[in-house]
């Protein structure tokens, strides 16, 4: 496909990378000739000097035979007006990022209005993301497939979890628990295990089924869910602000603590029910004073990668039980798993997966469309779900039947109000979703899970 991405800041670039090693035509349009010469040296795209408003610059950049035009600069407003101008010159698709809390309630009018494809917001989707940790606090990640009906949580195998030295037969037999464990990493290794597999300790297994039957597995496993009653927040930008609405929602107290005397005025304005403490976050007086030690969680979201790594590993000195910090650099990613927070997220990765599903969407109009896409195991594998249909070549044909190709594992199959987690005699039936395991493949289309008779 060819891609015109406008901004080249964190997220386009990223965007540029992840688009371009799945074989498509990226082109890059920016005014700052540095962030250019980075993408030039290290990605297979073509940069272009300009902006990204211009019609000159889009039609230099082939925007009449773009199938996709994606405006991530740092301004909604030029977001949107590229977006516009890129339909009305040609472009078949276009994904504009809107941040501003603002805007939160009228993007489907926006959306209208303006021809766009897909809004983005960021700041909202890291939050969510973050607020679902919170729902399962023993998890290291959660992602959500069928709209919430199956979970895939991410646990570490500590000496404590009853399934240590453990076969998954023997483990699917003594927890009478109907889930599935889809992946394993191990010492940097990623593993689709089959029924001989045996767990060890220091393991991260990645469990796949109905939220309540996941809770309780981890219950059997010595993992008990607490629900999390109360949280603080370091950080009172855009995140801290929308991972508050969906915590109220929970109806789980939150203390924000923010440096910024003007933000904490705004903040208290929008956020009413909210105890918003002005201070730093990375000064253990002022999380001391405001009873860090008592809170159920502990999140760090500040611009500053560092401070929210430090003020985590805090928070967890003081005996919170889920630090959660969110970083900008994928790299401090690999040393945080060797520290003691929780869970990391990385807004970049994050807004990547949904543009990469939506990408892969259009490469397979007429297929079975990806409804989920997540990357898991320091991404070297997929969690991917399709919808069955028409097109799908083998409907109602045994799982154990079908010659599916190596590393592809068929984790779960929801057919209307019934969950399955699948067993060699199950078939795939239209309108199924189908959620996949995936190592060492990119799928656009549920069939290409068999093997060519080709």
């Amino acid at each position: 496909m060819k891609i015109i991405i406008i901004g080249d800041g964190k997220l386009g670039y990223n965007l540029a990378e992840n688009l371009s090693n799945e074989d498509n035509d990226i082109t890059i349009i920016d005014k700052d000739p540095e962030a250019l010469k980075k993408a030039g040296e290290y990605l297979d795209v073509m940069c272009i000097k300009g902006n990204g408003l211009s019609t000159q610059t889009l039609l230099e950049a082939g925007i009449k035979e773009a199938d996709l035009l994606i405006a991530a600069t740092a301004s909604d407003e030029i977001n949107m007006v590229c977006c516009l101008t890129a339909k009305k010159l040609g472009a078949a698709h276009t994904i504009a990022r809107i941040r501003d809390p603002e805007y939160a309630d009228e993007l489907e009018q926006l959306k209208t209005d303006l021809d766009l494809d897909m809004v983005i917001n960021p700041e909202q989707i890291v939050a969510s993301e973050i607020a679902r940790l919170i729902e399962f606090p023993p998890a290291a990640n959660v992602e959500i497939f069928a709209k919430g009906r199956v979970v895939m949580m991410e646990i570490k195998v500590t000496p404590n979890t009853t399934i240590v030295n453990m076969s998954l037969n023997n483990i699917t037999k003594r927890s009478n628990s109907d889930i599935l464990i889809g992946g394993v990493l191990r010492n940097d290794s990623v593993v689709i295990p089959n029924g001989d597999f045996i767990i060890r300790e220091n393991d991260t297994i990645y469990i796949i089924g109905q939220p309540a039957k996941v809770v309780q597995f981890c219950k059997y496993i010595g993992i008990h869910i607490q629900k999390i009653k109360s949280v603080m927040i370091m950080g009172g930008g855009r995140i801290g602000y929308y991972l508050t609405k969906y915590l109220n929602e929970m109806e789980i107290k939150v203390k924000i603590i923010e440096k910024d005397p003007e933000r904490c005025v705004e903040l208290t304005e929008l956020l009413p029910k909210t105890l918003i403490i002005c201070g730093d976050g990375t000064d253990e007086s002022v999380l001391l004073s405001e009873n860090l030690e008592n809170m159920g969680a502990f999140i760090s979201v500040t611009g500053r990668d560092e401070e929210n790594i430090i003020a985590a590993l805090l928070a967890k000195q003081y005996g919170v039980k889920k630090a959660i910090s969110k970083v900008n650099r994928a790299a401090y990613s690999i040393v945080i798993d060797k520290m003691d927070i929780d869970s990391v997220v990385i807004p970049k990765q994050i807004t990547a997966n949904y543009i990469l599903r939506y990408v892969r969407g259009l490469q397979n109009a007429l297929g079975n469309p990806v409804d989920a896409l997540y990357r898991i195991m320091d991404n070297m594998v997929e969690a991917i779900q399709f919808t069955a249909n028409k097109h799908t070549k083998f409907l109602d044909i045994p799982l154990k039947d079908l010659n599916i190709l190596e590393g592809i594992l068929v984790a779960a199959i929801v057919r209307k109000n019934e969950i399955i987690i699948p067993h060699g005699n199950d078939v795939i039936k239209a309108d199924d979703n189908v959620i996949l395991i995936v190592k060492d493949k990119k799928l656009t289309d549920l069939n290409d899970i068999i093997e060519s008779r080709e």
